[in-house]
């Protein structure tokens, strides 16, 4: 089976991950609305983060509601987005005010979470890397935040740069490692363009290398995972991670670790 889920270019529903993916902890999906247009995502056991990537919606479950969050035009914009936490034991209503794109993320939980607006001022941003590794990362949902098992992140990457680079794996239960599923939901900037993933373990029982396409989702159940950005287009990323311990703890590919000692 690939690691490589085709979006839609057209319609509501853009991409959907689930457990047929052979995850077992993250679930995803993304989807662009027009103006007036829902979508609804079911209740039951696992939490939930929606992530308005452009545009605005209203999104309601139960008695919260979060009326016209969002305000990026493009997920390539330099500013975080609005985000909602629910626990999932409702159904979840997103209705567009206008064009836009959202993304839901999800993953196990009990439910004893109460739902919340995150803004994108109490998103911490930062630079990772530098030169033609330097990349820039908003935490949507990071581990000092309150979840049960989720982790969000989103990831903007320069033309002709690299990015989960050096390459490194979170996959197992150690000290200096967690066991943590992900998904990479990709967008590409002129939207024609692509980008390079690979995912590969030290075994090399898996090993798939794909031209990732907009809107197309690689699933990394386990091993490395860099993405490698032609010159030309911009690369954005939104990490979904879940496992059973809710810790981002991760281990770099030892042949290739020379890299953060270099100059």
């Amino acid at each position: 089976m690939s690691l490589l889920v085709k979006g839609a270019r057209q319609g509501r529903d853009v991409v959907r991950v689930t457990e047929s993916s052979g995850l077992r902890f993250v679930g995803f999906s993304a989807h662009r609305l027009a103006g007036g247009e829902t979508v609804t995502c079911p209740a039951g056991r696992r939490e939930v983060c929606v992530v308005v990537l452009a545009g605005e919606a209203t999104v309601r479950s139960g008695a919260a509601e979060y009326r016209d969050i969002g305000h990026r035009a493009s997920v390539f914009a330099d500013e975080a987005p609005f985000a909602a936490y629910f626990p999932g034991t409702s159904p979840i209503e997103i209705a567009a005010r206008g064009a836009c794109e959202v993304a839901v993320c999800t993953a196990p939980g009990t439910g004893r979470l109460p739902p919340r607006l995150i803004r994108p001022e109490q998103m911490k941003r930062s630079v990772r890397g530098k030169e033609l590794n330097t990349r820039y990362v908003t935490d949507i949902l990071p581990q000092d935040s309150p979840a049960e098992s989720l982790l969000v992140v989103e990831v903007r990457t320069p033309t002709g740069h690299s990015s989960s680079y050096p390459p490194h794996k979170h996959d197992r239960t150690a000290a200096d490692e967690t066991y943590l599923e992900e998904t990479y939901y990709h967008r590409v900037d002129p939207a024609q363009g692509f980008v390079f993933q690979r995912v590969y373990t030290d075994a090399r029982d898996i090993d798939e290398s794909h031209a990732v396409e907009d809107h197309d989702v690689m699933v990394v159940p386990c091993g490395y995972h860099p993405v490698v950005v032609p010159w030309g287009y911009q690369s954005y990323y939104l990490n979904v991670m879940a496992g059973p311990e809710r810790a981002w703890r991760f281990h770099n590919d030892p042949a290739h670790e020379w890299i953060l000692r270099k100059g």
